[in-house]
């Protein structure tokens, strides 16, 4: 009798959905790869995760890219100084800025699930100043 509860027991909880992962971003005056950037610059995620961008440093935002969403997926904007929580749920890639220092590359990537949907649209976006140059190299790792 143990022996069957025990194994009810595991099969109710293999059957239970997956919890979903909360993930943090920084976004730093001063980080590992140089002056303003989120770090991590890039994150995989899957569906129906949760990103937090933290506002480690004053002055900063994080905002989604036009162009560098896939399909069905919703544009976020935050507040300079403050943190932004975004659960992704469309699989692809999405490009994130902080508005005031976008020209100067503080962007990053979110990749949910399998990149593919929408790789190529996202490398073919155009970016202003040293962003075009950081997402042509986070892309380019993808």
């Amino acid at each position: 009798m143990r022996t069957i509860l025990l194994a009810a027991a595991a099969l109710a909880v293999a059957i239970l959905p997956a919890t979903a992962a909360d993930y943090q971003v920084k976004m730093l005056n001063k980080g590992a790869k140089g002056m303003m950037v989120f770090e991590p610059d890039v994150m995989k995620v899957q569906p129906g995760d949760t990103v937090t961008f933290v506002a480690t440093d004053a002055g900063h935002d994080a905002m989604s890219v036009p162009g560098m969403l896939p399909d069905g997926a919703q544009p976020f904007e935050g507040q300079i100084g403050k943190d932004l929580k975004v659960t992704f749920t469309q699989p692809g890639v999405y490009g994130v800025k902080c508005k005031p220092h976008y020209v100067m590359g503080m962007v990053g990537v979110v990749v949910v699930g399998d990149p593919a949907p929408n790789l190529e649209a996202a490398k073919a976006a155009k970016n202003p100043g040293k962003a075009g140059k950081v997402f042509t190299e986070l892309l380019g790792g993808l």
